[in-house]
């Protein structure tokens, strides 16, 4: 099942939950979810309220344990106990993500972080109820579309800070967002924590076959628009065909360094794929066909791209379709630090970018790292 999420007016932990369960997910298994981290001192409860004539639900956590603040290393224990397994390995990569992102930012080893705002109640009932949410509707594939990301300043334990809060910018990186008019702090670091736990991609929806809707509504009111996101539930048919393009230019006069510059401006701005071939030129001078795979949304700002980085004078355009197999992006947790892992229906690989960060983290050697990130997949899909 394929999650479609649409950040309307922003996205926040308590707005994902909600039109989470709005689309179906049992809020009784979300309480247990909870419960079995053993943190108490909590009740979640649901209502319903109409935000600028939009019919939504609203999720809230009253709290009655005057614990607000925890260490990373305190939140991880008990996200570890949310059950069934899978629901704790998720909330484990989310908490694993905003501790390592408030690591950097503080300069502090990941699990020492002293976590303010973002280790109360709330957080953990928002992401192992998320969690349980995606678990029990069967959810293995998250989209999600550009994040409107406000201006101004928000409050911190620390004092005003800019928005979007530099833990949220941290959680962030790769995903694609796009400016609003909203100001402040319009995406929480709870929410792009989960996204990142949840292996979100951010891209058109894929050919589905749309089932229920779900309406969160947020805390906030907005003077324009209503204060809601949806999360949409899909089946996708196992080997999609899709029509793609394959953008292609000979290039004899372009170094190395500005090769690996364009390949990566490419898939930064929504490439599918990206590769070069070695060439023999015109008068036997060596050089490379730059190729680059594109949707057709993206296919003419590809090409303009290939044009200024480049300086060539044409691009080929190779109209075809490709088969696709059904996968899912799952994240597990190494050593505190968060590891997303790409299953297939036959195989499972790590993402290199975040094996990397965790070999550097961790002082271990990269292949030791997707070792352990691929047992600890395999850990998981044995409990599911």
């Amino acid at each position: 099942m394929i999650c479609w999420i649409n950040p309307f007016a922003g996205l926040a932990g308590d707005m994902l939950l909600a039109a989470l369960v709005d689309a179906g997910a049992p809020l009784d298994a979300v309480r247990d979810a909870v419960a079995a981290t053993g943190m108490t001192g909590w009740e979640l409860t649901v209502d319903r309220v109409t935000s600028h004539g939009l019919f939504a639900l609203r999720v809230d956590v009253r709290v009655t344990d005057p614990a607000a603040e925890r260490s990373a290393g305190d939140l991880l224990e008990l996200a570890s106990r949310a059950a069934p397994g899978p629901v704790a390995d998720f909330a484990v990569a989310a908490v694993s993500a905003i501790a390592t992102a408030e690591g950097r930012i503080h300069g502090v080893p990941p699990h020492d972080v002293h976590l303010h705002e973002l280790g109360g109640h709330d957080t953990l009932v928002d992401i192992v109820g998320i969690g349980a949410a995606l678990h029990h509707l069967d959810v293995s594939d998250v989209v999600c579309a550009p994040l409107p990301l406000g201006t101004g300043s928000c409050h911190s334990a620390h004092g005003i800070i800019p928005a979007p809060a530099p833990a949220t910018l941290a959680l962030l990186e790769g995903a694609q967002a796009t400016g609003t008019t909203v100001p402040g702090e319009t995406v929480t670091p709870t929410a792009a924590a989960v996204l990142v736990a949840a292996g979100a991609r951010y891209q058109r929806m894929p050919p589905v076959a749309l089932g229920r809707t779900g309406y969160g509504a947020g805390t906030r009111v907005l003077d324009d628009r209503p204060n809601v996101c949806t999360a949409t539930l899909a089946a996708r048919a196992d080997g999609c065909e899709e029509h793609v393009t394959v953008l292609e230019t000979n290039l004899d006069d372009v170094t190395g360094e500005t090769l690996a510059h364009v390949m990566t401006s490419l898939r930064g701005a929504g490439a599918l794929d990206v590769w070069v071939t070695p060439a023999i030129m015109k008068k036997g001078r060596p050089g490379h066909v730059l190729h680059c795979l594109t949707d057709d949304e993206r296919r003419d700002a590809l090409q303009e791209l290939i044009f200024a980085e480049t300086g060539t004078l044409g691009v080929r355009r190779i109209g075809t379709t490709r088969g696709t197999l059904p996968r899912r992006t799952g994240t597990v947790d190494v050593g505190g630090t968060a590891v997303r892992v790409k299953h297939g229906p036959y195989r499972a690989k790590p993402e290199h970018d975040d094996v990397a960060a965790a070999a550097a983290v961790l002082g271990l050697p990269l292949l030791a790292v997707a070792e352990r990130a691929l047992d600890a997949a395999r850990d998981a899909e044995e409990r599911i």
